[in-house]
């Protein structure tokens, strides 16, 4: 079968790499796990062999065959939902707390994980993302203030979860190689600091960043408020955002709620 690539698919086949990151959540015996594009299945085993039940979904229909063929394997243990995993709500899908493990296609890896850490409702229903990533992607999830990658995804992932890069995997390992190397991140939720509403801080990430070698007082003074909340937490407009650490986003976010 040859990876599609406006589906963003890039198949990992190895099945002792699937294995350690089918274990990165830990004991998954028995465990809820949903998985974004399993492709032929490769993952989707290691999961399975682990006792997972899996609900799957996928957008390629030509991948649903080698997934009938999981099922039979493993009886009771899969569910696959034939559909675009950017229209469901994984929530909805599961009456127990949940993991979410998935080899991401590359074209909406970020954009899921936004939606997953950006829910209204916190803490939420999933208990862990292991999630893979271009590597360039997953270092600036996990980046700190100061960084060259340090950005809106940082904060964004942890405000409210703790974020680490769990394993960096070779290009080689993929059929067809990417162009680039890619890495596991693993995500936990940790309680969400009051007073934030998290559309607020998105607002603010995405006005603060969109510019990102402009000072903030150039880059805030088109958001409402955006001037007074640096004045209020006394943050110096005169830096640029790569400078600002979470907790005084978090902060400047806090201000900005009240005013909504």
């Amino acid at each position: 079968m040859i990876a599609s690539k406006s589906l963003g698919q890039n198949f990992l086949l190895d099945s002792q790499l699937l294995a350690r990151i089918a274990a990165i959540p830990g004991d998954l015996d028995g465990e809820s796990v949903f998985e974004v594009g399993p492709g032929p299945g490769g993952l989707t085993r290691a999961l399975l062999q682990a006792g997972a039940v899996v609900t799957a979904v996928e957008r390629d229909e030509r991948c649903l065959p080698a997934l009938d063929e999981l099922g039979d394997v493993f009886p009771n243990q899969l569910n696959v939902i034939s559909d675009d995993a950017m229209k469901i709500d994984a929530s909805e899908l599961f009456r127990q707390p949940f993991h979410i493990i998935s080899n991401l296609p590359y074209n909406i890896g970020s954009a899921l994980l936004v939606n997953w850490l950006s829910r209204g409702d916190w803490p939420p229903a999933w208990k862990s993302l292991t999630l893979m990533f271009q590597r360039e992607v997953a270092e600036r999830i996990v980046a700190r203030e100061g960084s060259s990658t340090y950005g809106r995804l940082s904060i964004l992932a942890q405000w409210r979860s703790e974020a680490r890069l769990a394993m960096p995997v070779h290009r080689s390992a993929f059929t067809p190689p990417p162009k680039v190397m890619s890495a596991v991140v693993h995500l936990t939720p940790k309680a969400q600091p009051d007073g934030v509403i998290p559309s607020v801080l998105e607002n603010l990430t995405q006005a603060a960043f969109s510019q990102r070698r402009k000072m903030l007082r150039q880059s805030l003074k088109g958001l409402r408020g955006g001037l007074e909340a640096l004045e209020a937490v006394s943050i110096e407009g005169t830096r640029r955002p790569d400078t600002v650490s979470v907790a005084e986003f978090t902060a400047l976010a806090r201000q900005l709620s009240q005013k909504v």
